[in-house]
């Protein structure tokens, strides 16, 4: 996921930031659940030789899976309105073997290309729009006709455990909260199909995945959501939804790990959800 403010990820409400913790934050949480995007992305038809364009790059890593995916003959710019993101991503891109990435600053709904994508991508960035569908719309201008807009968003709903993990809910319900609290959308998954629909564009192809797992095998998801609660501590702490003693950050990882093991609690993380869509379309995407 990418506070609010000037910076926020195509002009919405971003409560997370941009320092280099919580960039550091995004390459940890890409490691877990970048198998789940490059299997939507797969299923959307990102394939060789396209054009793509990626919003919300933050530190890169969908713009570093889509080059892959697209390979030599294809290209891939990635966007953000965050220079700080940006630096990192053009870093890491330097350390990678591939020559058809581009990084840029600024905001793709707002910018002129001089040709068509065949696809626009984006990973945890319409959640954070006031006005989802009308971000959608504007992107869609840059697809040339029957290329694929594809988007991949969490629904916060999906989160559970059982036997219950009490440390794990609770501190899933405070970020819950705190984001909600923010103007964050924390059901945009399951609400990409109206978005898209309400953009006009043809009713998306959708796929939902999970990360799941049971007692001490939910060490590395676990550790995900005790980062997130981190980089929230000040605004849950603002808001009123939790105070830092409440947290405890420096214990919570340790706590949930050794929760779930000691109850053999199954834990269901956040739902993952993709959605795709082409423009122009007439008939439902496959």
């Amino acid at each position: 996921m990418k506070c609010a403010g000037d910076d926020s990820p195509l002009g919405g409400a971003y409560v997370l930031g941009h320092s280099g913790r919580e960039l550091d934050r995004l390459i940890k949480q890409a490691r877990l659940i970048d198998p789940i995007t490059r299997r939507f992305l797969q299923a959307a038809g990102i394939a060789a030789g396209m054009r793509v364009l990626d919003v919300g790059s933050g530190a890169g890593d969908v713009a570093f899976m889509a080059a892959e995916l697209v390979g030599d003959r294809g290209e891939v710019v990635g966007m953000d309105r965050s220079a700080a993101a940006l630096t990192t991503a053009k870093l890491r891109a330097r350390a990678r073997p591939l020559g058809n990435v581009d990084f840029r600053e600024g905001d793709p709904a707002e910018i002129a290309f001089d040709r068509p994508f065949d696809a626009v991508i984006g990973r945890y960035v319409l959640l954070f729009q006031g006005d989802p569908a009308a971000m959608v719309r504007r992107l869609a201008g840059h697809v040339r006709p029957g290329g694929v807009i594809f988007f991949h968003e969490p629904d916060w709903d999906g989160v559970r455990s059982f036997p219950p993990a009490p440390t794990h809910d609770r501190c899933c319900g405070w970020i819950r909260e705190t984001l909600r609290l923010s103007g964050v959308d924390t059901r945009m998954g399951t609400n990409l199909f109206s978005t898209f629909v309400a953009a006009g564009l043809p009713a998306p192809a959708m796929q939902l995945e999970t990360l799941v797992a049971g007692g001490a095998n939910n060490a590395d998801s676990l550790r995900m959501i005790a980062d997130l609660a981190d980089s929230l501590a000040a605004e849950m702490e603002r808001l009123g939804v939790a105070t830092a003693a409440e947290l405890g950050l420096e214990t919570l990882a340790e706590r949930m790990i050794s929760e779930a093991a000691a109850n053999g609690s199954v834990v269901l993380s956040r739902f993952e959800v993709g959605a795709w869509s082409r423009v122009g379309s007439p008939a439902r995407a496959t």
